[in-house]
């Protein structure tokens, strides 16, 4: 457990890292495109191709953190007026329904990918396959997430955030 703790730490960090990075990007390729378009009238036609790879990366990476950090969506009102035990099960079925929604984006980014590999995004001349590797990622970092989650909740142990 703690070898696992230490990798999902540091994994659940540079997810962040990166997503704060494509977060930057993202406002800095929109300033660009803009001010291009509006002051010079000539708009680069890559802006917006590169702007949806870097929503796509923010949102996994983002969301793939803040699974580690336990950021997501809960109906906590709910499960504290249940009695202490079937709130160990409602929070194990998360853990367990979290890694089957990260499998099924590991499977379908990877069938998404395999089926747009050989077309090209127009304007950047690179494979479409590309736009779903940071979802991929996203999978396999959920997946390690919620394992180690559900591990602390049957060996009584806690997780502790990334960000504390």
């Amino acid at each position: 457990m703690h070898l696992l703790t230490h990798l999902n730490a540091r994994l659940s960090r540079w997810a962040m890292y990166i997503a704060c990075v494509c977060l930057v990007g993202l406002l800095a390729v929109v300033v660009y495109g803009v001010v291009l378009r509006y002051v010079f009238n000539d708009a680069p036609p890559y802006v917006e191709q590169v702007a949806l790879l870097l929503v796509i990366s923010v949102a996994m990476f983002g969301a793939s953190a803040g699974v580690r950090d336990a950021g997501h969506i809960g109906l906590d009102s709910l499960v504290k007026v249940l009695p202490p035990k079937a709130q160990f099960w409602c929070k194990a079925l998360v853990y367990v329904l979290t890694i089957g929604f990260a499998i099924a984006l590991i499977a379908g980014g990877a069938e998404m990918a395999v089926s747009t590999r050989e077309s090209t995004i127009p304007t950047l001349g690179m494979s479409e396959a590309v736009r779903y590797v940071p979802i991929l990622f996203a999978g396999v970092l959920i997946t390690l997430f919620s394992l180690e989650h559900l591990a602390a909740q049957f060996t009584d142990q806690k997780v502790v955030p990334s960000w504390h």
